[in-house]
């Protein structure tokens, strides 16, 4: 832990107090003195539910080029620093239908226990019996003093519903461990800087600190002063715009009429770029290295009302391919989930690398992913993995869509993108799935 004692000396020594710290923390100047020459490598993956449609998300190529269609489209500015990846399978069998399966042992890569969780027609089941990489990434990072960080790992929801199951559950600390996404900002921002003073207000997380961060400012280089009133302004302006918002907006209710549907809140754009705007902001003050971002569960029925879709999200997903009026709201559905997925990589894409040249996506890869391949025939073959950025920290190769031999296990690539965080495991998950090694992404 000595990284972390030096860190916390270093504070002391220019007059900081625990309240501060996860305003200082990230600082290139303090991060340097802490832990010199420590490279920055990240993960983020991005989750959205009950399949996609084939036809309107898999690129086509032309003259060597990917050409992207509706669903992909609002990736197309950073077209190339994406990979699409074909032929990836979710291997895992067992216990458990396709939708508990596809959840749970996405990125876990091993099978989930026997339980008294019945869904679908196939046998009852329980939560996965391994960890996901998210938390194996986090572990890792943690035991070596350059890349420890205050949280590890963060886990951010959007619209998950208030229930643990596993349909709602993607991260596992261990096995029947899963961890709980946290899709409330304001608990979020709690997490984040601490105790509110003013239970009522989230303003008051800088106001309570800002004196004192003020006499810390005139100790700290221009460019840490630079990124600490960034952080500061976006801290103040997240906060200001939860406290406009009633507590009633930021429940997402299950209806008395049937339990198996919800009501996604009408704030739900909203919500989900506070969300995101939170984990760059987390990032870049290296408070994590680690985070995923859920939106909702699969099997949800989602109403998604601001596309005009009024039907859920997963009855729309057993429609027929013949239904014209299904396939197109549920491409809709998807370019708004590759939409905000463009948002969070435009925010990664113009925020400065800390104390480096370039900016944070070259040094983030994000991963999308769904727990289906096509929602009306549940299958977990050729499900849609979409990489983006970390060119300078994961030396993957970018802008190009992989097609890989049918049915390759999803457990490789998450030996890939270990291998590309420093973490040379041999295997992930079902060992069975791991012999043919890490994808080749380079």
């Amino acid at each position: 832990m000595k990284n972390t004692i030096d860190r916390r000396h270093f504070l002391r020594s220019i007059g900081a107090s625990a309240a501060t710290a996860p305003f200082l923390t990230g600082l290139p100047g303090i991060s340097s003195a802490a832990a010199p020459n420590a490279g920055k490598k990240r993960v983020v993956i991005f989750f959205s539910p009950n399949g996609t449609i084939p036809q309107e998300f898999w690129p086509e190529e032309k003259d060597g080029k990917m050409q992207f269609k509706r669903i992909l489209k609002p990736l197309e500015t950073w077209k190339d620093r994406v990979n699409v990846i074909h032929g990836l399978s979710n291997r895992i069998g067992g216990d458990g239908d396709r939708h508990m399966r596809g959840m749970s042992c996405l990125l876990t890569g091993t099978e989930l226990f026997p339980g008294n969780i019945q869904g679908g027609s196939d046998t009852p089941a329980g939560w996965a019996s391994g960890i996901s990489i998210d938390q194996e990434l986090k572990n890792f990072l943690q035991a070596n003093q350059a890349t420890q960080t205050r949280f590890g790992s963060l886990e951010f929801g959007i619209a998950v519903p208030d229930r643990a199951d596993p349909w709602t559950r993607m991260s596992y600390a261990g096995p029947n461990q899963p961890v709980a996404p946290i899709d409330d900002p304001k608990k979020m921002m709690e997490k984040l800087y601490g105790k509110l003073e003013d239970k009522e207000s989230l303003v008051g997380i800088v106001d309570g600190v800002s004196s004192e961060l003020k006499q810390i400012s005139a100790k700290l280089g221009s460019e840490d002063k630079e990124l600490l009133e960034k952080h500061l302004q976006l801290v103040q302006e997240l906060g200001q715009e939860l406290d406009r918002q009633d507590d009633g907006e930021l429940d997402h209710p299950m209806p008395d009429v049937d339990p198996n549907v919800e009501l996604v809140n009408e704030n739900t754009p909203r919500l989900s770029r506070i969300q995101i705007d939170l984990l760059v902001n987390s990032l870049a003050n290296d408070m994590t290295r680690v985070a995923t971002l859920q939106y909702m569960r699969s099997v949800g029925q989602a109403r998604m009302n601001w596309l005009g879709v009024e039907e859920g999200h997963h009855g729309l997903s057993h429609e027929p391919d013949n239904n014209a009026d299904a396939v197109e709201k549920l491409t809709k559905i998807n370019e708004w989930f590759c939409g905000e997925l463009a948002y969070l990589v435009r925010r990664l894409a113009e925020t400065p690398e800390p104390g480096s040249d370039g900016s944070m996506l070259d040094n983030t890869v994000v991963v999308w992913l769904n727990e289906l391949g096509k929602g009306n025939t549940h299958t977990l073959h050729n499900i849609p993995f979409v990489t983006i950025g970390g060119e300078k920290s994961t030396g993957f190769k970018t802008g190009r869509m992989l097609k890989l031999p049918k049915e390759t296990p999803h457990n490789r690539l998450w030996l890939s993108i270990a291998h590309s965080m420093g973490h040379e495991i041999d295997t992930f998950g079902n060992e069975t799935f791991c012999r043919d090694g890490a994808l080749d992404l380079g």
